[in-house]
């Protein structure tokens, strides 16, 4: 199962990728059309431009010297004629010379337009391989998952698998280097349901993390079926997060500035996301269906970093979402604003 979800999310962040790929030739395309356009409408002009230039000339005449000398007219209005006629020429020449070079500047603009046209053909191809990569990993999953649901079900009421898959996640966040010991809390009552409505922006400001206590928002919308500190169903641990139940595919945002520090696998909480956001302060993200940012990329607030799943054999889609501050699990909700 760890082999096809990674697979999954591989292929998810490629579209995703392939996808900004494909809009950004798209735009080049585009600016391409135009400046073809713009070009076009130049050579109409300079055309219509020089059609009047021959017109002027045939009317003018282009008789020879000997035959105006001969023919007894004014050399003053000869002379005068002979500079406008040789005027008309040069511009003529100038006007033939531009038409040449725009239409060479449209020929080298149709040959960057046939270029972008053959790379937006192969990223189509690639998406299309991309794709069917995609849902061959997905047919596997779902038959790994069918052969292994009644044994899933019967480990998730195990208590020891419980504790084992949060003792994975402390010893990961220990290596990381801001573990402390974990402190003893009474379990809480559960509350009344919870919907969060508010996903991460830009507009956060860049303050230092403990100073945007309250002014954070959960990471996707969705209702939050299990709350920090709350017992689990199974028995015998207490929630360290939240459990968001959100539709799969849905984005998975950074709730503020930071660094990957961790994005692999991990039993229990399937493709996981984890951010560092300085002073000890780290958010986590599991059950994602894909991961889009590898270790050591910076993320900003409200950037995708994930997708929402169902991966380390959760039976329900969503995010599960902590806090910490030095490993200590902190409650998410006196944290954020949910409306």
């Amino acid at each position: 199962m760890r082999e096809t979800e990674q697979a999954i999310s591989e292929a998810n962040r490629k579209l995703r990728e392939l996808g900004g790929e494909r809009t950004e030739v798209r735009a080049t395309l585009g600016d391409l059309d135009t400046q073809s356009q713009k070009l076009s409408s130049r050579i109409a002009a300079q055309q219509t431009q020089l059609g009047r230039l021959f017109t002027r000339q045939y009317y003018a005449g282009e008789t020879d010297a000997m035959r105006h000398f001969l023919s007894g007219d004014d050399p003053n209005q000869l002379a005068r004629d002979a500079h406008y006629l040789g005027l008309l020429s040069r511009a003529k020449a100038g006007l033939i010379r531009n038409l040449g070079e725009i239409l060479d500047e449209k020929n080298r603009l149709a040959g960057l337009a046939r270029d972008k046209n053959a790379e937006l053909a192969e990223i189509e191809k690639s998406q299309q391989r991309e794709h069917a990569g995609l849902v061959e990993q997905q047919k596997k999953r779902q038959v790994v998952l069918a052969r292994l649901s009644d044994r899933i079900k019967a480990q998730r009421r195990e208590v020891d698998k419980l504790k084992r898959d949060e003792k994975r996640l402390e010893k990961l966040i220990e290596g990381l280097g801001r573990i402390v010991a974990k402190p003893k809390r009474a379990p809480q009552a559960q509350g009344p349901a919870l919907r969060n409505e508010r996903t991460p922006d830009a507009s956060l400001s860049a303050d230092a993390f403990a100073r945007l206590k309250g002014r954070l928002s959960l990471p996707t919308r969705g209702e939050l079926a299990n709350r920090f500190g709350t017992p689990r169903q199974e028995g015998g641990t207490t929630w360290k997060g939240v459990f968001i139940r959100a539709s799969g595919g849905a984005e998975v945002k950074a709730i503020a500035p930071g660094r990957i520090v961790f994005a692999d696998w991990l039993r229990g909480f399937g493709n996981l996301a984890i951010v560092d956001h300085g002073d000890g302060y780290l958010s986590v993200y599991g059950n994602n269906e894909s991961l889009f940012k590898a270790v050591g990329q910076p993320v900003k607030a409200g950037e995708a970093i994930a997708s929402v799943g169902n991966s380390g054999g959760n039976p329900e889609t969503g995010l599960y979402f902590e806090l910490r501050h030095l490993g200590q699990p902190l409650d998410p909700l006196k944290w954020v604003s949910l409306r």
